[in-house]
C-alpha cells in the first residue's frame, strides 16, 4: 500500500515538472509585429525630375542611404560591361586574360573606336575588358559576353552574386533600345549598384582582380560629365556609366572623398519618347545632392 501511494504521487508531479522546464506565454502577451521607418521623401530629386522632364533613379549608401525609386526597373545599356568583367574574372585565373579573341569586321558597330583599330589581329582578354569598360566599346563588351557563353551567363553570375532583379537577354546594340515597359537588360538603381558596391567594396573579387576592376573604372574616360562632375573636387571615383534611346543615361559609381568612408552611387534615368536626349547635368545634381546629404 505504502507503494501504491509513492508511485502515485510521483506520477502526479511529473507534468507540474514539465509545465515548469516549459512555462507557457503570459495571457496577456500582445501579438508580434513587425514596424519598419518610412522611406524619406526626397524633394531635391522630384525637383530634379521635373527640372529635366525625366525619371530618376537613386540607390545611395555610405554613413546612410538614400532612396529614390531604388526599386524601378530601368534599362541598364553599357553599365553591364563592369559586371561581365567581374564574371570573366571570377571565373578565371589572372593569367586567362592573355588569350586572344579575334573578331570580324561584321562584329563592329558605331561604339567599336577600339576594337575597329585591331580588327586584323585580335585583343588580348585583359584589352578588351580595359575597352569596354574604359572606353564602352560596344564589340569588346560583346566579346565579353561571347567569351562568358552569352548573356544568360551574366544573368547566372548575377544570380551568385545576389542579385535576383538584374537581367541581361541580349546584346549591343539592342540592349540600348531602352524601351519603357519592356524588362529586358534591366536592372533597378539597387540591385545595380549593390552588385558594384560588392564587387569594388566587398569580397566578391579576390584582391588582384578586384584590383584590376577598379583601376579601369577609376581611368574611365566616359563619365567626365556625369557622378564625376557632381561630387566634390578630389574625390576618387570608379564608375561605369551606360547610355541608351528614350534619353537613358546612367551612372554607377564608388566615391572615396578625403578622411571619409566610400559612398555608392547608383543612378539611372529615362524620358518618355524614343528620340528624348540626355542630359548628363541631371546625373552630375543628382551627384552632388546625394554627396552633400550622405557627408
Amino acid at each position: 500500500m505504502t507503494a501504491r501511494r509513492t508511485l502515485l504521487k510521483t506520477l502526479t508531479l511529473l507534468p507540474l515538472a514539465g509545465c515548469a522546464a516549459r512555462p507557457a506565454p503570459p495571457a496577456t502577451a500582445p501579438p508580434a509585429t513587425t514596424t519598419s521607418a518610412a522611406p524619406v521623401r526626397h524633394e531635391a530629386l522630384y525637383e530634379l525630375e521635373k527640372k529635366y522632364d525625366a525619371r530618376l533613379g537613386v540607390y545611395a549608401a555610405g554613413v546612410g542611404t538614400i532612396e529614390h525609386r531604388a526599386d524601378e526597373r530601368f534599362a541598364f545599356c553599357s553599365t553591364f560591361k563592369g559586371l561581365a568583367t567581374a564574371a570573366l574574372l571570377h571565373r578565371n585565373p589572372m593569367t586567362y586574360l592573355d588569350k586572344v579573341v579575334t573578331y570580324t569586321e561584321a562584329d563592329l558597330m558605331k561604339s567599336s573606336a577600339i576594337t575597329r583599330k585591331n580588327v586584323q589581329t585580335g585583343m588580348k582578354l585583359r584589352d578588351l575588358c580595359d575597352a569596354a569598360v574604359r572606353f564602352s566599346d560596344g564589340t569588346a563588351g560583346n566579346l565579353l559576353l561571347r567569351e562568358l557563353g552569352g548573356p544568360a551567363e551574366l544573368t547566372k553570375y548575377l544570380r551568385e552574386l545576389g542579385d535576383n532583379e538584374t537581367r541581361m537577354d541580349r546584346t549591343e546594340p539592342a540592349i540600348t533600345e531602352a524601351t519603357p515597359g519592356d524588362p529586358r537588360d534591366t536592372a533597378t538603381p539597387r540591385s545595380l549598384g549593390t552588385d558594384y558596391q560588392r564587387l569594388v567594396l566587398g569580397n566578391a573579387l579576390d584582391q588582384e582582380k578586384r584590383a584590376f576592376l577598379t583601376d579601369l573604372l577609376e581611368r574611365s574616360v566616359t563619365g567626365a560629365k556625369r557622378i564625376r562632375a557632381g561630387v566634390p573636387q578630389g574625390s576618387r571615383v570608379a564608375s561605369k556609366t551606360g547610355t541608351g534611346d528614350y534619353g537613358t543615361a546612367n551612372d554607377i559609381a564608388v566615391v572615396w572623398q578625403p578622411n571619409r568612408e566610400p559612398i555608392l552611387i547608383s543612378i539611372m534615368s529615362s524620358r518618355s519618347a524614343a528620340d528624348a536626349k540626355y542630359d548628363e547635368a541631371l546625373i552630375a545634381e543628382a551627384a552632388a545632392y546625394v554627396t552633400k546629404t550622405l557627408t
